[in-house]
C-alpha cells in the first residue's frame, strides 16, 4: 500500500465561518510541524505550489503587486485566472486574489512549528466543499513539506476520494448548511 492509499484525512476541525451579510469567508486554523519559512516556501513557489495546491502558478506569489496567472488544476478546461498579490510579508502575511475570491494566509511561529489561517471568501452554497477541499490540501501541503510527498489531491480526485465525501458532510453539518447534490455521482466511486 502507498502513502496515498494509506491517506486517511482526521476529522473535519479547525474550521469556521466569517459572514458579512451575503459575504462568506472560510476561516481555516491549522497547526503545522514545519517553520514558517518553510510553510512560506509551499505557498508562495510555483514548484512548491504544483506538489498541494489546486491551483498552478506561472511565477512566485512571494512579491506584493505581482500579477500571477492561477491555473485551476483538475477542472473542465482548466480555467486560467490572472491573480494579484495584494500583500506578500515574508513569512507571516500573503493575500492575493484568484478570480473573484480572496485568500488570505497568516501565519505564525508556534514552538518549533507554525500555525496557518486561511481566509477565503468562497459562495456559501460550496463553503463545505471548500473546507473539505483546503482540509485534504494541507494535509498534502504538511506531508510534501516533511519529505513523505503523497500527491496532489485536488478537483474530481479529490471529490471521489471517500474521505473528501466524509470531511465535506462533516463541514456541512458544522457549518449548518446543505450539502449540494455535487457530482452527482460521487458517492458511487
Amino acid at each position: 500500500m502507498t502513502d496515498r492509499e494509506a491517506y486517511v484525512p482526521g476529522p473535519a476541525r479547525g474550521a469556521r465561518i466569517d459572514k458579512d451579510g451575503e459575504k462568506w469567508t472560510l476561516v481555516l486554523v491549522r497547526e503545522l510541524r514545519h517553520s514558517p519559512d518553510k510553510v512560506w516556501q509551499a505557498l508562495t513557489d510555483p514548484a512548491h505550489l504544483r506538489e498541494w495546491a489546486p491551483f498552478e502558478a506561472d511565477r512566485s506569489l512571494a512579491t506584493a503587486g505581482t500579477t500571477v496567472q492561477l491555473t485551476t488544476v483538475a477542472a473542465p478546461a482548466a480555467p486560467v485566472a490572472e491573480a494579484r498579490v495584494i500583500r506578500a510579508d515574508a513569512p507571516r502575511l500573503l493575500e492575493y486574489n484568484w478570480g473573484d475570491q480572496d485568500l488570505r494566509w497568516e501565519l505564525e511561529a508556534l514552538g518549533g512549528g507554525t500555525r496557518l489561517t486561511l481566509w477565503h471568501n468562497i459562495d456559501r452554497r460550496y463553503i463545505a466543499m471548500g473546507a473539505a477541499g483546503w482540509h485534504v490540501c494541507l494535509d498534502v501541503l504538511d506531508r510534501f513539506i516533511a519529505g513523505a510527498p503523497i500527491g496532489r489531491l485536488v478537483g474530481a480526485d479529490a471529490v471521489t476520494f471517500g474521505g473528501w465525501q466524509r470531511l465535506h458532510a462533516e463541514y456541512a453539518k458544522q457549518f449548518g448548511v446543505e450539502p449540494p447534490g455535487w457530482p452527482p455521482d460521487a458517492d458511487k466511486h
